[in-house]
Formats: C-alpha cells, sequence, structure tokens
C-alpha cells in the first residue's frame, strides 16, 4: 500500500503533467552490484587525509567508518532512491502527512524561460547535494537557470564514491523559499534503526555557516556548540525522523521550523561523507556503536 501510494503522490509532484512518473524509478544508469575495484583504495586515502588514520572498512566502529562501508558495500536501489528529492518528498507526504512537505511548484529538465511562480522561491537540482539558487529577483532566476544547465548536465556525488546518487533523476525542482533574508536553521536528525539519536544543526548556510550537535533533551554535544534554542517543533521533529527513518540501520532525516511548522527538507546517506571529524572524536566512536547495533 505504501509504495502504491508513493507512486500517486510522485505523479502529481509534476504540476506540468509531463509524465515523470518515476516510481519504478529506475535507476538513469546501470547500478553495479559490487563497487569498482579502485573505490576501495579511493576511500582509503580519502578517509586517511582527513582523519589521520586509516578506516576499518571490513568491520566498522565508528560513524565515519560506517559511512565508507555504505559507500563500497550497501547497493540496494531501494536505498538508493532515497536521495532523488521528489521522490524523498513523496515518501514524506505518506508518512508524514502533505502538510509537512514543502509544496512542489515544478518539477522538469529545462527551466521556463519566463518564471511563472511568484518570489521568492527556490530552485534545486533533484538529484544533488548543496545544489541550490534562491530566486528574490529576475537576476537571481537568470542565475538559476544557468546554474540548472549544469546541473542536468553532471551526476552528482563520483568523486566521493557516492554512487547512491546515480540512482536519482537528473531533474530540476522548484519549491517555495520558507526561509527569510538569511537561509533557514537546518535542523538534521540521526536516525538509526528507526530511533532518533541527535539532532544537528546549521545556521549561517551561504555566510558564516556553522553546526552542532545535540541530544534529543537538547543538551549541547559538541565541543564549541553554538548558541541556539531548541526549536518549538522539537518533539514532532523526533517522531516525524523516526517515520522517515523506519527500516534502514542509519539515514539522517533533515528538516526545517519555520513559524512554528514542521518541514521536511530531504534525506542524507553520507553526512560530510563520513569525512568531517567530529569534535567531540568520541562522538564518532558513539553513534558508531549505535549504526553497529542496528545493522
Amino acid at each position: 500500500m505504501l509504495g502504491a501510494a508513493i507512486e500517486r503522490r510522485v505523479v502529481q509532484a509534476d504540476p506540468l503533467g509531463r509524465g515523470l512518473n518515476t516510481l519504478a524509478l529506475a535507476p538513469p544508469f546501470p547500478i553495479a552490484l559490487a563497487a569498482p575495484p579502485w573505490a576501495r583504495w579511493r576511500v582509503a586515502v580519502a578517509y586517511r587525509w582527513r582523519h589521520g588514520r586509516w578506516p576499518q572498512l571490513d568491520a566498522p566502529g565508528r560513524f565515519t567508518e560506517w559511512v565508507q562501508w555504505r559507500k563500497l558495500n550497501d547497493r540496494r536501489h531501494s536505498l538508493a532512491l532515497l536521495t532523488d528529492k521528489a521522490h524523498a518528498k513523496a515518501i514524506a507526504e505518506v508518512r508524514l502527512g502533505r502538510a509537512r512537505s514543502i509544496p512542489t511548484l515544478w518539477l522538469g529538465e529545462v527551466l521556463p524561460e519566463v518564471a511563472p511562480w511568484s518570489m521568492p522561491f527556490i530552485v534545486k537540482a533533484n538529484h544533488g547535494c548543496g545544489q541550490f539558487v534562491v530566486v528574490r529577483c529576475a537576476a537571481d532566476y537568470a542565475r538559476a537557470r544557468a546554474a540548472a544547465i549544469g546541473w542536468i548536465k553532471r551526476a552528482y556525488g563520483g568523486w566521493l564514491d557516492e554512487w547512491h546518487y546515480g540512482a536519482a533523476r537528473r531533474l530540476v525542482l522548484v519549491e517555495p523559499y520558507i526561509g527569510g533574508a538569511e537561509l533557514p536553521i537546518d535542523y538534521k536528525v540521526y536516525v538509526f534503526g528507526g530511533r532518533a539519536a541527535l539532532v544537528q544543526v546549521h545556521e549561517g548556510r551561504g555566510a558564516r555557516h556553522r553546526w552542532s550537535q545535540f541530544d534529543l533533551d537538547w543538551r549541547p554535544l559538541s565541543t564549541d556548540p553554538i548558541a541556539v534554542e531548541a526549536p518549538a517543533c522539537l518533539p514532532e521533529m523526533i517522531a516525524s525522523a523516526e517515520a522517515m527513518g523506519e527500516g534502514e540501520a542509519f539515514v539522517r532525516v533533515d528538516f526545517y521550523c519555520e513559524g512554528g511548522a514542521l518541514k521536511f527538507g530531504e534525506y542524507c546517506l553520507y553526512p560530510g561523507s563520513g569525512l568531517d571529524p567530529f569534535t567531540p572524536d568520541t562522538l564518532d566512536v558513539e553513534l558508531g556503536a549505535l549504526w553497529s547495533r542496528a545493522a
């Protein structure tokens, strides 16, 4: 039933009626059943460069090692599909309800010459991370149209062996912008085996970007935490993240909480590509233990 409901939502997600129903969502490129032989070497060297130690790829213990393990070993197409933003939003509409999903204004390959949507809105790649333009004026839209051409042409994630992004459709997504003068605070919930463990808060994106980890009672876990109050929708956020993370050993589930309203953002399979060190380092070990128990 869930699959059928999601399929209906994905069809409806294309306001222009172009028949972009792809819930069968066959991968745009064949997905190899095993990582290429050089991937293990490349993953290990990148990890050594960032962390100053070699990863345990066959018996991961740390969270950052489990991320590398996923790159090399977890070849499930169902997992890879979570990188498709429109598909993830369809899942959110079923599991959380439409009110917690940001509406889709448009989904397609080539943006129209003249934007028919009220500003501000946001243009983003359906198949990548960090590829977006907030459109507040005509100049912004011209920049978004130029950027989108490049997004569509290029696959995402290959340089860090994040092959799962290859399962996402190369499309451009337009949504209403829900922030203010600055990008909204981003709340990223780490979920292991359907249970939330912590919330990573990102503020100042696009300017002075900083982030910190907090436990579920909003006690800081980071060495030098940013000063940010718990969102009013924190209990709802935790419950929603657990609903979205059900059935997976680990996913990060991202949300916004603007004006007290909770909105699903996206899934993430590889936070920081497993290359960003945790401070304190013990967080890496503790989160790795949670992944080990859920695997």
